[in-house]
């Protein structure tokens, strides 16, 4: 759990600090033995200075060993940080999709209520065919009012999904849209296969469902009328 992060954060911060220590000692017994061998090096019988710079080497390989450990603690402790954020993610995803459900479920009750709702839900699952990828942050800013919702629920339900899940992302991780910004909610994709972008985030380009045959961003739409 969460819970148990910041001591395992703190145990892997302290062996990386003790790896630091020990390369700081191992450097500097390399240097002792390097002044050691300069000024040794002529009276020493071959054996000697073979001897010698067998110490050297051997403290050179203990040295990169621990530098090495300390990469690896390193990553491993980012990939476990990584992988809370991701759960923590998936786990606030869930959340709003689940008061979502409660919010429509009690402010949505009249027959012809649930059958908007149904045919919405149709055209949701149509959209999510094809390129584009949909996670639960599917609202936009546009989404219209639900009948007799509260003040309360429009708040919840007009939250853009970058607004929800407003934390650090992974920095390689890539940017679509004309927002420049990562992969949320549900993205549309451009039918010129020479878009710059590709990708498109539903509330950028004023969608809420995914329009019947081909859909081209505007800066493609743009490009067509000047080439005619």
């Amino acid at each position: 759990g969460i819970e148990n992060l910041p001591c395992e954060l703190q145990r892997n911060f302290q062996l990386m600090r003790e790896l630091d220590q020990r390369t700081e000692d191992k450097k500097a017994e390399i240097d002792s033995l390097a002044a050691e061998y300069i000024e040794s090096v002529k009276n020493m019988l071959p054996e000697q200075r073979v001897e010698h710079l067998k110490k050297i080497q051997s403290a050179y390989s203990k040295c990169k060993e621990y530098s090495d450990d300390k990469v690896q603690l390193a990553m491993q402790t980012y990939e476990m940080v990584d992988k809370h954020i991701r759960r923590l993610d998936a786990d606030l995803a869930r959340f709003e999709a689940d008061l979502k459900d409660k919010l429509e479920g009690s402010d949505l009750e009249s027959p012809g209520a649930r059958s908007l709702k149904k045919g919405r839900s149709q055209k949701d699952k149509r959209s999510s065919r094809g390129r584009g990828r949909r996670t639960s942050e599917e609202d936009t800013p546009k989404k219209k009012k639900l009948k007799g919702g509260s003040e309360f629920a429009d708040t919840i339900l007009s939250v853009h999904p970058s607004d929800v899940l407003d934390m650090p992302v992974d920095p390689n991780e890539p940017t679509y849209c004309l927002c420049h910004q990562v992969s949320y909610g549900e993205m549309i994709g451009c039918d010129n296969p020479d878009c710059p972008i590709e990708w498109f985030h539903f509330a950028c380009v004023d969608l809420t469902t995914k329009p019947k045959g081909k859909w081209f961003c505007p800066r493609c739409v743009q490009e067509r009328k000047k080439k005619k």
